[in-house]
């Protein structure tokens, strides 16, 4: 004890030690950092408020024990944040680094587990989706390319129900099947053919884009339920109202020209964009993708030509 200690309020950075349990080095590092507070003896040393300090590191100890870090811990002691708020965000900061290596698991395994022969064009597909943060960002901005007339409220509403999360602990072939997707999503002459999927011939000719989708979205809807019944395509109201919608927002008017004219270098049937609806009802599930309902009303506007 130094003649500084009054009362046994003050005691030294060695006595702090051994009643934390903490090296004097690392006491003396959390001094230099802010953490807790020391003063100085007549003889240079340090001295701290004994229940203060002791209170203090205790708590330090046992955050550190959770794997949060020093600013979170500073935030927590200088009452800026809530034990509960800075362990939340360690868990929330936790939950993004386990999915990070949940992805990398899977495709390691996907690698690992390639056939030989195809391991190479496996390994290029998966390093080019990076991440699944990366890899869903792109998806997104494929599709926001695409829909770029379209108000955001209706764009993001689309990505919510069309888009697939990344799985949070990915099998192997869902680990495939998002970076394929991906891959497929990054080809400029993918996002060509979908775009003229969805606008079909002469999108530039397409006055009022918004008025088009709303209407599309209400028929897709209903032909949504006609797919999930298996009914056939067929020609009637719903197609009558797919080329309506289209003649509308063209300035044009529905006659047997119109609707060849809808199916001008078509690519409905581009083995890309099928491959990108299979990768995508698979990472769905049971969930009615959108491409399904394109190609019941392609096949029904088809079947109207061919007769």
């Amino acid at each position: 004890m130094t003649d500084d200690i009054r009362d046994g309020a003050l005691v030294s950075i060695g006595e702090l030690a051994r009643s934390t349990g903490l090296a004097v080095r690392t006491i003396r590092f959390y001094c230099d950092e802010g953490i807790v507070e020391s003063r100085r003896s007549a003889g240079g040393h340090r001295l701290f408020d004994a229940e203060k300090a002791r209170e203090r590191l205790l708590l330090v100890r046992r955050l550190r024990a959770l794997g949060l870090g020093l600013g979170a811990i500073a935030e927590v002691l200088r009452g800026e944040r809530s034990i509960a708020e800075a362990v939340a965000a360690e868990s929330a900061r936790l939950d993004i680094e386990f999915r990070a290596m949940a992805w990398r698991r899977a495709s390691l395994r996907a690698v690992e587990t390639a056939d030989p022969a195809q391991r190479a064009e496996r390994l290029a597909v998966l390093a080019a989706a990076e991440n699944s943060d990366t890899a869903h960002d792109r998806l997104v901005q494929f599709w926001r390319q695409i829909l770029a007339p379209i108000t955001g409220r209706d764009v993001t509403a689309w990505l919510c129900g069309n888009v697939p999360e990344p799985p949070t602990d990915p099998t192997v072939d869902q680990v495939v099947a998002y970076a394929e997707l991906t891959a497929l999503a990054a080809d400029p002459a993918m996002t060509a053919a979908v775009r003229q999927q969805l606008w079909r011939t002469q999108p530039h000719l397409v006055h009022d884009p918004q008025g088009l989708y709303d209407r599309m979205s209400e028929l897709m809807t209903d032909v949504a339920a006609l797919v999930s019944e298996n009914v056939q395509p067929h020609t009637g109201a719903e197609l009558d109202r797919f080329v309506a919608a289209h003649a509308h927002a063209r300035g044009e008017r529905d006659s047997p020209a119109f609707r060849t004219q809808l199916l001008t270098n078509a690519t409905d049937s581009d083995p890309r964009i099928h491959r990108y609806w299979t990768l995508t009802e698979q990472l769905l599930g049971t969930r009615l993708i959108v491409g399904n309902v394109h190609h019941w009303l392609y096949a029904a506007l088809t079947d109207s030509r061919s007769k």
